[in-house]
């Protein structure tokens, strides 16, 4: 089989000058013209040539796009099988289990994460996520925006609740503090900077606790939920009954409105993950929550 006389020329001149134990290359095989016993392995070589080429080239650059190599890899371990099959004991078979060999190592081995990994985590799995489950996220927000209006009535209709909920010592000091005319007290006795990290700190918490609740099938991130909307209701009716409602919610939701958010996004990801128990589907149990455990998880983050 010859490409061209120039070409073969130039090519065996090249080839006699590497050493006797050099790994084959597309090219010497196409070249060296005692390795074919029969026609079909060098019209098999010919049409896929090229590729070959084209493919030790990319194993040789780090900039090359790792799916790209990935859909190159299933087409050589194709031409592999191939060439085991109808050649098994040619140099053909060698050179593309060889190169089959180099093209494992590039493509599944352990590499750390790059920028491109985070920029798509970020720019498209996270939406993904979040899209797919809006059913969970809307159910996480109406049962919290329940519990707060459940948590109101009951302190309206009685007058222990507040205190059944928030404790005495809080409730006190709080009622201290409107007395003296700073209602707020109880949030400036302590810095801005650690007071804004205890409560974020606090809330991060509740929200983590939240999704991890979902392992009991949903149930104990419905109760976390119901939970800390009862305890904001009653909060806000507290104030609400000296006047002092719109004050209460301006310092609170200054640094809670994302922690709050956060505590719904995390009973979404609670229910994302009880579901995958509650309704598995056509797969396993085991296999469907490992499935909406790492759903969750994308949603927590």
């Amino acid at each position: 089989f010859v490409i061209g006389s120039h070409r073969k020329i130039e090519f065996q001149v090249t080839f006699l000058e590497r050493p006797a134990r050099s790994r084959p290359t597309v090219r010497s095989l196409a070249l060296s013209g005692h390795i074919f016993p029969h026609m079909d392995e060098v019209a098999f070589l010919q049409q896929n040539a090229d590729k070959w080429e084209r493919f030790e080239h990319l194993l040789d650059d780090d900039t090359a796009d790792p799916d790209h190599l990935a859909d190159l890899y299933v087409e050589l371990t194709d031409d592999l099988a191939y060439a085991q099959t109808f050649y098994p004991d040619s140099d053909t078979a060698r050179y593309l289990n060889d190169l089959a060999s180099r093209a494992h190592q590039a493509v599944y081995q352990t590499r750390s994460e790059t920028w491109r990994r985070l920029r798509t985590f970020w720019t498209e799995e996270i939406p993904a996520t979040l899209a797919a489950t809006r059913t969970a996220q809307g159910l996480s927000l109406a049962l919290f925006l329940l519990a707060v209006g459940v948590g109101t009535l009951s302190a309206a209709y009685d007058p222990g609740f507040v205190r059944l909920i928030l404790g005495d010592a809080y409730v006190n000091q709080t009622l201290a503090s409107i007395q003296a005319g700073d209602p707020m007290a109880v949030y400036k006795e302590m810095h801005q900077v650690p007071m804004f990290l205890g409560i974020a700190l606090n809330n991060i918490r509740v929200a983590f606790f939240a999704f991890a609740a979902g392992v009991l099938c949903s149930v104990g991130t419905a109760v976390v939920l119901v939970q800390n909307g009862i305890m904001i209701g009653a909060f806000h009716y507290l104030f609400y009954e000296y006047g002092l409602l719109g004050r209460s919610l301006l310092v609170v939701y200054i640094h809670g409105t994302l922690e709050i958010s956060a505590i719904v996004v995390a009973g979404a990801a609670g229910f994302v993950m009880g579901n995958g128990l509650l309704f598995p589907g056509s797969y396993p149990r085991l296999t469907a929550f490992r499935q909406s455990a790492k759903k969750g998880l994308k949603i927590v983050v």
